[in-house]
């Protein structure tokens, strides 16, 4: 069973079956949103992603960046990230077509952020999400 199907950009289907979510901004005792500690929340999620799941590789979806207009503080500019930080194990179809359909399958997994705690679906979810280029960043595995 999967929680979601994703329509990628590029005609493929991928299946979501597992998703992990939380603030973009948890743990944040002081300070403001700014460019060195939103590099450090992606660099954070990318890590995360990889611990938590060895067995294929990962692949960061670089979030948007808004540029509120506020006072610049002693760290520069305020700049922020989309309220949600998300880390998916994600499936499909075998990227190579020389194996056997019944037998092997592809998985990606995928660390985004988004601005509501939904889970993405269908043609629906992000264009970035929907743009991933599976057959490039997916790996092939057997059942």
């Amino acid at each position: 069973m999967s929680l979601s199907h994703i329509a990628l950009s590029s005609g493929r289907s991928i299946e979501l079956t597992e998703l992990r979510m939380s603030t973009t901004y948890r743990g944040t005792l002081e300070g403001y949103p700014c460019r060195r500690i939103n590099d450090m929340k992606v660099s954070g999620l990318l890590r995360q992603a990889e611990h938590a799941f060895s067995f294929a590789p990962v692949h960061l979806v670089p979030p948007s960046r808004e540029y509120p207009d506020q006072t610049a503080g002693a760290f520069g500019p305020v700049e922020v990230l989309p309220s949600v930080a998300c880390i998916g194990v994600f499936r499909s179809t075998a990227v190579d077509p020389e194996l056997d359909a019944v037998l092997h399958r592809s998985a990606l997994i995928v660390a985004w952020f988004q601005a509501t705690p939904e889970v993405p679906s269908g043609e629906n979810a992000d264009l970035a999400l929907r743009g991933i280029r599976w057959d490039e960043l997916a790996q092939d595995y057997e059942l």
